[in-house]
């Protein structure tokens, strides 16, 4: 059977050992984590986490998700639909330019993948790209040719369309109230 990527949200208590217990469930279970982003929410005593996996289909990742929720420090876990959803990863790419044509070439580059030059010295730029991964892999595969010599990623970062929220069970009861910590 085929494996499908899926994205899950996860909100957890930002305090230590969360992501160890987190990540320690998905290798008791035999998945890899293909993705993985971590950082505190508007509320700073509680972080979020995307994960993204390969899977065999929504069996194991209902699953997965169940699992999680069983998990102490989690407060919600969401799967994210592809196709409802907004998925982004940051992409530094420090590539070599110790010639004006490179340099102006990788420049050009970046323009048009509305990419960010971020550093410059006198034999490399470094450019940041947000974007799907269809986007960052195409400057890299364009720029590649002059010698990447560093490159790091982010992993994937996620948020629903529209209103939708991954506490929405929270809002629909009428529970949510601003300023108060309602999870």
């Amino acid at each position: 059977m085929r494996k499908i990527r899926y994205t899950l949200a996860v909100l957890v208590d930002n305090e230590a050992g969360v992501l160890s217990q987190v990540s320690r469930l998905f290798s008791r279970k035999g998945y890899n984590i293909e993705s993985l982003a971590v950082g505190t929410t508007d509320n700073p005593a509680v972080s979020r986490i995307t994960i993204e996996v390969m899977a065999e289909g929504d069996a194991q990742v209902l699953l997965l998700s169940n699992q999680l929720r069983k998990l102490f420090p989690v407060h919600s876990v969401k799967l994210l639909d592809s196709g409802h959803s907004i998925r982004r990863e940051l992409v530094l790419i420090k590539v070599k330019a110790d010639t004006s044509e490179a340099r102006n070439e990788i420049i050009q580059v970046a323009n048009v993948f509305r990419a960010s030059i971020i550093d410059v010295a006198p034999s490399s730029l470094t450019i940041a790209v947000i974007g799907q991964e269809e986007k960052t892999e195409a400057i890299q595969n364009l720029i590649e040719k002059h010698g990447i010599l560093e490159l790091v990623r982010t992993g994937v970062v996620a948020l629903e369309r529209g209103a939708f929220t991954i506490d929405e069970d929270t809002k629909v009861k009428g529970e949510f109230n601003y300023g108060k910590n309602v999870l």
